[in-house]
């Protein structure tokens, strides 16, 4: 009898071991740790982490016990909150989305600069807390009120509700600048990975709303601009980079999308795009616009062929909701001054560079900042010690630096 209720207790701690080893084993097999990373060994255990939550939700996701988004967030939001006694913290709802605001104690003297932050995630990851410690430091060191906004996210909710969420809180953000001390000439967007595609719409969106204080300035750190041409330099480079592989890009994008994992290799290869729609978007998309110094074994590949199934079950990803870069040139020069944060070891880091070229053909003022040991995700380890690294550090720093010298 004892045996039989001992068995339960030791095939958990057992099943658990195994998982484990199978993570270990595919973070070696499949991951790329490019040469130039700093504290290689730490990325891998960060991976091999990262990839056990994920796997164990995904088990999780099988058996129906919950998603493997919400079994990922749960681990997340299990980081202890520790308020900066130098600001007060507010939790509030734009209707039905979750904001935190953050204030610095001080007296000012003037009306303080205001910052709207979109988390990343790929719209599955990431929340209010897993992100607060990031937003206090912005808020303490940039003496600005800070807006993190808690978008609603997959598995309950798909992409369009989470552009609509932050698109909401930023227009009853605006109407309320006066409540919150904030001047109307300095509020900035500000947005990490699919944060920093909810900024691109979200500066495209205001320029027809005349009723609203315009945007001083867009800033995007490693943002998500386009699922048209992933053939790019570096989704050929980094696809197997963590913490943002190909995989899983391509499954956090089917996710939101609501598209069938099936069409993942169409999506990659482009075979879903008609032939005319890519002719129109080459000149913005090709890989001709990325400077040469960043085509290190880049092979041009020939477009697949064109199949209607697919187009018809991803054209969702032709609108310009999912791929800002694809907006006129008319709006691109209207766009408010950004402020542009790529890595090297990113999967991403072209979309930045096409942005970047679209923005600087209209005569928009941009600052670039390129940090050439760092990888997707890097920023929200900035205070993990001893799971920092220094290009996060040097991400931040940098941020805060182009936030100050908006006055």
């Amino acid at each position: 009898m004892c045996a039989l209720l001992l068995a339960p207790l030791l095939a958990l701690p057992a099943f658990l071991l195994g998982v484990l080893v199978w993570v270990i084993l595919e973070h070696f097999l499949t991951t790329d740790v490019p040469p130039v990373l700093q504290h290689r060994l730490k990325f891998r255990f960060l991976h091999c982490m990262f990839l056990y939550v994920v796997t164990l939700g995904n088990i999780n996701e099988k058996l129906g016990i919950c998603s493997m988004a919400k079994f990922f967030r749960f681990f997340q939001d299990c980081m202890i909150i520790r308020n900066d006694p130098k600001l007060v913290v507010t939790n509030l709802r734009y209707g039905t989305v979750p904001v935190r605001l953050f204030q610095p104690k001080a007296a000012s003297f003037r009306p303080r600069r205001g910052v709207i932050f979109y988390h990343g995630g790929g719209g599955i990851l990431g929340s209010l807390d897993a992100y607060h410690s990031l937003c206090s430091f912005l808020a303490r060191e940039t003496d600005s009120v800070v807006l993190s906004v808690g978008y609603r996210m997959y598995p309950d909710y798909h992409s369009p509700t989470m552009i609509q969420d932050c698109i909401n809180a930023c227009i009853h953000f605006l109407k309320s600048l006066n409540t919150y001390g904030v001047d109307s000439k300095r509020v900035l967007v500000c947005g990490e990975s699919v944060g920093g595609l909810a900024v691109a719409l979200i500066s495209q969106f205001l320029l027809n709303r005349s009723d609203l204080p315009r945007i001083r300035a867009q800033i995007l750190i490693y943002p998500f601009f386009q699922a048209i041409n992933l053939q790019l330099p570096s989704f050929q480079q980094s696809q197997n980079i963590p913490f943002l592989t190909r995989k899983f890009m391509i499954s956090c994008l089917c996710n939101c999308a609501s598209i069938d994992p099936s069409w993942q290799d169409a999506i990659v290869n482009g075979s879903y795009i008609p032939p005319k729609m890519w002719k129109k978007y080459q000149k913005w998309l090709s890989a001709d616009n990325i400077p040469q110094e960043f085509k290190k074994n880049y092979r041009s590949l020939v477009p697949s062929p064109f199949n209607e199934a697919a187009y018809l079950e991803a054209q969702i990803l032709l609108d310009v909701k999912y791929s800002p870069l694809i907006a006129e040139d008319e709006i691109f020069a209207q766009l408010p001054e950004a402020f542009l944060l790529s890595c090297e070891n990113d999967i991403l880091r072209d979309d930045t560079l096409l942005y970047k070229k679209r923005l600087e053909d209209q005569g928009v003022p941009v600052t670039w900042y390129h940090i050439e040991d760092g990888f997707h995700g890097s920023m929200i380890l900035f205070d993990k010690k001893p799971f920092s690294f220094p290009c996060s550090l040097k991400l931040m720093n940098a941020l805060v630096c182009y936030i100050n010298g908006i006055q």
